[in-house]
């Protein structure tokens, strides 16, 4: 066989081989899957993991905010300050690719999240994918960061805002006048404590029973009490997803008013400060100076890999107590 055959072959095997090796070295930091009750991370941010067995392997994260504790506050990923244009929509770019570990460094926060849907977005392969760090991209629906409206609102998109100590849930995608932070998601889960109509043609639905990460933000009647809840998913026999039916009954279970779906899948991510300490931080989180991600994303189907996205939503916070 000629030699540049041999390059080709050997070429197109790594190709189809790398996937595969990226995905088993990545298994074995995934952490042992144990369940959290109640964990302390910083004053007024509270953190659970449940891990269930069926009717599939789950890993579910549940972190509870009191909105009204001493220093507690959110922060929106700041819109893009420059000036170039979208070469398609001829209209100025919204915001820059960014991991949401590098988000809680880079501003000092104690926990984020992912926030709104984003474009353009591929995701070939772990190597061709979009967006990259610093990459300039779109957001889908309202953001508001200290005060600035970074993006627009986009009709029956809910939008979560925050003004002093509270927040709420708008299903119309509008804020108050005195909102300081806003994301937004792309489906009403609930309304009054009971399922919206919206989500429940969904689970009726073939979407309503694929296992899927989910990624979901939830408000108490008075405003006071967030829930950010995330379900890891696409990584067989370790955690395989939550159906949009399980994941509705887990919010209708922690006694949530109004809950809405943010950007989920592969960009579904927690983070939070290493200055939760090792004695706050669940068991088998790996330690580092640097913050640690709580979930196992899955970035090009590779487990722990974690994506560029175009908004987070994070916390500053007090630490514990001595």
């Amino acid at each position: 066989m000629p030699r540049w055959r041999q390059t080709k072959e050997s070429v197109i095997w790594l190709g189809l081989l790398m996937p595969l090796v990226l995905y088993g070295a990545n298994s074995l930091y995934r952490p042992r899957p144990t369940n959290v009750v109640d964990q302390s991370l910083f004053q007024g941010i509270v953190y659970n993991r449940q891990v269930l067995n069926q009717p599939r392997p789950q890993i579910i994260h549940i972190i509870e905010l009191d909105l009204t504790a001493p220093g507690l506050r959110p922060l929106v990923t700041p819109g893009y300050q420059g000036t170039a244009l979208d070469p398609e929509s001829q209209k100025k770019w919204e915001s820059v690719g960014q991991r949401t570990s590098a988000f809680v460094k880079t501003h000092g926060l104690q926990l984020a999240i992912n926030a709104n849907f984003f474009y353009p977005f591929r995701e070939v392969t772990p190597w061709n994918y979009r967006p990259r760090p610093n990459q300039l991209v779109n957001l889908a629906g309202l953001s508001i960061s200290n005060g600035d409206q970074v993006s627009e609102v986009y009709a029956d998109w809910p939008a979560l805002c925050f003004t002093d100590q509270r927040a709420e849930l708008n299903r119309d995608g509008n804020c108050p006048e005195e909102t300081h932070q806003a994301i937004s998601g792309n489906l009403m889960l609930l309304e009054n404590g009971q399922l919206t109509e919206d989500v429940q043609t969904k689970i009726v639905s073939a979407e309503g029973d694929k296992p899927y990460p989910f990624n979901i933000a939830a408000l108490d009647a008075t405003g006071t009490r967030l829930w950010l809840i995330q379900t890891d998913g696409k990584q067989p026999l370790y955690t395989e997803g939550t159906t949009l039916r399980e994941v509705t009954a887990i919010v209708q279970s922690l006694g949530a008013d109004t809950a809405v779906r943010l950007d989920g899948g592969g960009s579904t991510t927690v983070a939070v400060s290493p200055q939760a300490g090792s004695a706050h931080l669940p068991t088998g989180t790996r330690q580092s100076e640097n913050p640690q991600v709580l979930n196992m994303p899955g970035h090009g189907k590779v487990p722990g890999q974690e994506r560029p996205v175009a908004n987070h939503l994070g916390f500053f916070a007090q630490p514990l107590e001595p």
